[in-house]
């Protein structure tokens, strides 16, 4: 007897639909999986036959056979073990055939019969979007997929209670998203930028990198707080809209980084991968591809910090995705693209030993090793950050004074109001801050006085610019414009910007 109803798999991003064909026939006991299985998948006849014989059904001597369509994708992971053990019961005569048609099934087994959590569940459920069918999910799947309107989720706990629901022995209530009252709370951190003392310059170039959506790269000695600033910086961001929120937990649901706790993300991503990564972890990439760091940082932060210790190869293949905002992971059958619209945040130490910049002389490092350090990063990369920004070691006195810094929310709120000047600039382009502005948008919305017009053409013929720094400049001086309310960018906004490029002044060197 011949069966079938329909699981998913998730490539990237895209979730594609998996036809479960369950055959029963006659000759030796048996129990195969074809369709280009991977290791994991073919483990699943031993799981599902203990799933089946814990849950008091029976499996008849008979020869099984499962097929994955269509064959020439490569399948992973547990999430069909559910269809295939609800395929067997309806092969066996356990279970009505005709009502496996009207679901779409997804679930790993457990060997007592449980029903475990698998990944990717609201990208499939995104793929269901609007057909009117009903989604078979485990009951930790069951609040992420139902964010999705016009998908009837129906939790399961077990291998049982899912044959006697489609039996009809037993109903499931549709599982419902809880619906929000009013606006979304707002973020709550730890951390904020009042703990920092000094750095008032750094401060004022990270306010104007939020705002922009800028990528920066801070540089300064050991313990001068680099990686304290950075890991305050989604304290001044903007809160996630619902779109950037679905994206998010996209990416980390095919990921298998979701906590549970929240169906959608709310706060941005903030991810700091070790100097020591691959290029493939960063990136993205496998045999079947999955989202790197920088997808995972997504609408959020991606931190390097130790920036030069990083493989060259590993920072190289940042470039791309930097100006574009989206990876393609190309393999022999399939093309993959990720979604990796990130804010770079940076940080270096200025020489080897970290102290060339310190008033006190401590650094031996001779000119030679400084330039070798520096050079780790290419050109081509160090073009593409827009902000470089010095952060000195901080005093003494600085450190001891009892008064806090600005707080987070009134640097926040300045950013929100950059940022709605963007929101009413771009609201017809497909731009969202002036970071993506293109060469023609530069042009367009980057209108000058004379005076800082001039100024830009001597900084571009004494610090030998590049075309792409001059666009940087640019954008970096119409966001230092937008934090002040001014619709014409005036010389000290240009100022301010060029301010911020300390390598391309060469400042060391």
């Amino acid at each position: 007897m011949l069966t079938r109803t329909t699981s998913y798999t998730t490539v990237g991003l895209e979730a594609l639909p998996v036809e479960v064909e369950v055959d029963a026939t006659r000759g030796l006991p048996a129990l195969a999986i074809v369709g280009l299985p991977d290791q994991a998948v073919k483990e699943a006849r031993e799981r599902v036959r203990s799933a089946i014989l814990n849950s008091q059904y029976r499996l008849p001597s008979q020869r099984f056979i499962v097929n994955l369509a269509p064959a020439d994708v490569r399948k992973e992971g547990g999430v069909f073990d559910l269809a295939i053990a609800l395929g067997l019961l309806a092969a066996s005569r356990q279970l009505d055939p005709a009502r496996l048609a009207s679901v779409i099934v997804l679930g790993e087994l457990a060997l007592d019969g449980g029903v475990r959590a698998i990944h990717g569940a609201l990208p499939i459920a995104m793929a269901l979007r609007g057909s009117r069918r009903r989604l078979l999910v485990p009951a930790p799947n069951a609040p992420e997929a139902a964010v999705v309107d016009g998908v009837e989720v129906i939790p399961v706990a077990s291998l049982r209670e899912a044959a006697e629901l489609l039996s009809g022995a037993t109903t499931v209530v549709p599982h419902r998203a809880p619906r929000r009252r009013g606006a979304r709370p707002t973020t709550r951190y730890d951390v904020d930028f009042s703990d920092i003392k000094g750095q008032a310059h750094a401060k004022r170039a990270l306010e104007v990198a939020v705002a922009g959506g800028h990528h920066v790269l801070l540089i300064g000695p050991p313990g001068s707080g680099k990686t304290m600033l950075a890991g305050r910086i989604p304290t001044i961001q903007p809160d996630l809209t619902a779109s950037e929120a679905l994206e998010t937990t996209m990416i980390h649901s095919v990921a298998g980084l979701l906590n549970g706790c929240e169906p959608l993300a709310r706060q941005r991503p903030f991810r700091s991968p070790h100097h020591t990564s691959s290029a493939i972890a960063l990136v993205g990439g496998g045999s079947i591809p999955k989202p790197g760091e920088i997808s995972l940082a997504h609408r959020g932060v991606l931190f390097l910090d130790e920036l030069p210790e990083f493989h060259r190869d590993v920072l190289e293949s940042l470039r791309q995705p930097l100006e574009d905002g989206t990876v393609t992971v190309a393999r022999a059958k399939r093309a993959v693209k990720f979604p990796a619209r990130f804010m770079l945040v940076a940080a270096m130490n200025p020489c080897p030993c970290g102290y060339l910049t310190d008033p006190r002389g401590r650094c031996r490092c001779p000119s030679t090793k400084v330039a070798a350090y520096l050079s780790k990063i290419s050109g081509p990369l160090l073009d593409r950050i827009d902000l470089h920004i010095e952060v000195p070691a901080v005093p003494f006195q600085t450190l001891t004074q009892a008064q806090d810094g600005e707080p987070s929310a009134a640097i926040k709120a300045r950013v929100l109001k950059a940022r709605e000047r963007q929101r009413k600039r771009f609201a017809k382009e497909g731009v969202f801050a002036n970071a993506q502005m293109r060469h023609k948008q530069v042009q367009k919305h980057c209108a000058m006085t004379d005076g800082a017009k001039t100024l830009l053409k001597q900084a571009m013929e004494e610090l030998g610019l590049s075309a792409r720094a001059y666009d940087k400049v640019l954008k970096v001086a119409r966001t230092i414009a937008d934090v002040s309310a001014h619709d014409l960018l005036q010389p000290e906004h240009i100022a301010e910007a060029i301010q911020y490029r300390s390598l391309d002044r060469q400042l060391w060197l």
